[in-house]
């Protein structure tokens, strides 16, 4: 136990600098915008490319991780996305600055759901979902911390410091990743794209689920790009400021991943209506309200409904496809991703014609009909899985 407890560790600590990679963006584009003589919405396309990247290159990384092994593909992806990380801080005008995002997401993607898959593969059904949330905590805590690191950064340097700094870390990380993390044995024998998304893209229950996931994306990911804007419109406040605000969406996400467990069992089939609740009235507030206090709850309250929907939809699709736990991940990570550069893409168009406040009036609708959805088909699931339609021995397509 004390040798996955140092795994959780260092994959936690690997997910906290890549996450906070990702989001460290959302305080940037305006300096970035700025410094390269682009507008807003054409700085988020470098958003756009990463996300995009991330959700393509998950459908490539799941199915190799079960063949070739999780921590192998978990040490190339990292030495990869801490590489086009430090590259980023060198761009010098947008397609460069497209590129080297681009590529970071793509090596993220070997990081994020192939780490939950390798931590869901290590641990019994007692211990799997605490051992992932304590690696979905220090991965959101990366994300509460970046827009605070980003913007401070950003605000006493520049915005290419910011992407130098993680991209040094995570090389750091990466080899003592590769020196410390013992080799995981391959789930499948050989290496069938087509075999090993046959199942899951038959399973409509599955795929169902992570259509919701899909949604889930557009709304958070397509949003949250532009909220350091949203932020500096409503109070006039500098980056360092308004990262330090942004910060709040992470820490909701820290505090209700602490707290979903012990709140689903209270709440039960309810826990992810509250999320629907708790995230429309939140973004509600951010496109409504000017006031910074009310805002900062927003912005809580926004993390908050997201993790209570991320780590339920995620801990049934890992259930769905026990013995395929990285290709689930792949489809439920490319839907999140994509989903996330679809919205973040829609955004762009807009802000340029309505404001950046219609956005998050939008997501409010979307987040609280898809935690709707999301309810009732994770109470299908729960209902099928007590009468035994679901085991760790053998999945069936229902």
């Amino acid at each position: 136990m004390e040798n996955k407890n140092k795994m959780i560790m260092i994959l936690g600590l690997m997910a906290f600098l890549a996450n906070g990679d990702n989001y460290a963006a959302a305080p940037l584009i305006i300096n970035i915008a700025s410094d390269l003589n682009l507008t807003v919405s054409v700085a988020a396309m470098s958003v756009t490319a990463y996300m995009l990247a991330f959700g393509v290159f998950t459908l490539i990384f799941g199915p190799l991780s079960d063949r070739y092994g999780k921590v192998k593909i978990i040490n190339i992806a990292a030495i990869g996305t801490a590489v086009f990380s430090m590259l980023g801080a060198f761009a010098f005008n947008l397609p460069s600055l497209i590129f080297f995002r681009a590529m970071n997401g793509a090596f993220g993607a070997g990081i994020f759901p192939v780490t939950l898959a390798l931590v869901g593969q290590s641990f019994d059904n007692e211990n799997r979902q605490q051992a992932i949330a304590k690696v979905m905590g220090l991965m959101f805590l990366g994300g509460a911390t970046a827009t605070v690191i980003g913007g401070a950064i950003a605000y006493f340097g520049s915005w290419r410091y910011v992407y130098l700094v993680y991209g040094v870390a995570e090389l750091i990380v990466a080899i003592i990743m590769f020196k410390t993390l013992e080799r995981d044995q391959p789930v499948v024998d050989r290496l069938n794209f087509i075999k090993a998304y046959k199942e899951p893209l038959s399973n409509y229950r599955f795929m169902r689920l992570v259509a919701v996931i899909f949604f889930v994306g557009f709304s958070v990911f397509g949003s949250f790009t532009y909220s350091g804007k949203l932020l500096q419109e409503a109070t006039g406040y500098n980056i360092l400021i308004v990262g330090l605000i942004l910060s709040l969406f992470g820490v909701g996400t820290v505090v209700g991943g602490r707290v979903a467990p012990s709140l689903k069992k209270i709440l039960k089939h309810g826990f992810l209506v509250s999320a629907g609740v708790i995230g429309g009235i939140s973004l509600f507030a951010l496109s409504a309200y000017q006031n910074v206090w009310i805002l900062s709850l927003g912005l809580l309250g926004f993390g908050i409904a997201f993790i209570f929907l991320q780590s339920t939809l995620i801990s049934a699709a890992q259930e769905k496809l026990p013995k395929m736990r990285g290709t689930a991940m792949s489809l439920a990570s490319f839907n999140m991703f994509v989903g996330g550069a679809v919205g973040t893409s829609i955004n762009a168009m807009i802000v340029q014609n309505y404001g950046v406040s219609t956005i998050f009036y939008n997501a409010a609708y979307v987040i609280f009909i898809v935690s709707m959805l999301a309810a009732v088909f994770i109470a299908r699931f729960e209902m099928r899985k007590k009468q035994g339609y679901y085991d760790e021995i053998k999945e069936e397509n229902l």
